[in-house]
């Protein structure tokens, strides 16, 4: 069963057999980096002092020891069992069992009381490994209930447009991506459908759904959060990872700086790999 191609996208087997994976992507390369350092910008600048933060599809528990280091209190809760299993030693590793739980979980489905949480972060993508629409509004419906009143909601998503570029720009060494191009820009999805009209024995990612900026908008707005910044993390820089990695540091701290200035136009965003939005519970 576990060889099958649907059985190998569906989003906790992928995070499962991508063990350390998770935890080493957003420091493996510097455009990488420019997602982590840029979310964690505007958790700084939105988050408040003190309290409980819920993170939501947290996987390895990146952001959750980051947040702890700062002071806060930290629920980490993710689908994969192998990516609960890192989130528990990496926290053990830093001895930070007082600030962090760690559980299994399903983010449309929170086994939380309603109004528990200072914050709630779902970050990296989980929202996008829903390709359900109603799934992924069940979700929505969870980060808001779990979130006391005004506490912020920070949620970022796959953008389409990148995925798009991302395709085009591999077809000399992955014409596969090409064929699939119709299909992704008609659904917005990378499903277990499109891989069995395709044939493909071997997925080249997991199952997921890509995003403009303006529907994660929408969909929060939807259900009673506020959105109050959308930014592109990566902007500019996304598809390019290795040339970005050839150049010295301190053209990588131009790079950044101008992500940083752009991060908030609309059209940078939509360009990015990875979309932040950051509301408030109405």
């Amino acid at each position: 069963m576990t060889n099958d191609p649907r059985n190998r996208i569906d989003p906790a087997n992928y995070y499962d057999r991508l063990g350390e994976g998770e935890w080493e992507r957003l420091e493996e390369s510097f455009k990488n980096s420019l997602e982590f350092e840029n979310t964690t910008d505007y958790l700084d600048r939105f988050l408040p002092e003190s309290g409980r933060v819920l993170d939501a599809g947290g996987a390895a528990g990146r952001y959750s020891i980051w947040l702890a280091e700062k002071g806060y209190d930290v629920t980490v809760l993710d689908l994969s069992a192998e990516q609960v299993a890192i989130a528990r030693r990496r926290v053990a590793e830093r001895d930070l069992e007082s600030r962090v739980s760690v559980q299994r979980g399903d983010i449309r489905d929170l086994p939380f009381s309603d109004d528990r949480f200072d914050a709630t972060l779902c970050l990296g993508g989980p929202l996008s490994h829903v390709i359900d629409a109603d799934g992924r509004d069940a979700a929505v419906r969870e980060l808001r209930r779990v979130a006391k009143s005004d506490a912020p909601v920070f949620v970022s998503v796959m953008g389409f447009v990148a995925v798009v570029q991302n395709l085009i720009k591999s077809a000399p060494h992955f014409e596969a991506g090409v064929r699939q191009l119709p299909d992704v820009v008609e659904t917005r999805d990378y499903s277990p459908e499109l891989i069995a009209k395709h044939g493909i024995d071997d997925p080249s990612f997991v199952e997921c759904h890509f995003f403009r900026s303006d529907e994660l908008r929408r969909l929060l707005e939807a259900r009673g959060i506020a959105v109050e910044v959308v930014a592109g993390l990566e902007g500019p820089a996304s598809n390019f990872g290795a040339n970005l990695e050839e150049i010295d540091e301190e053209a990588q701290e131009t790079v950044a700086e101008v992500v940083e200035t752009l991060r908030e136009d609309p059209t940078i965003a939509d360009l990015s790999n990875h979309i932040l939005a950051v509301g408030r519970v109405e």
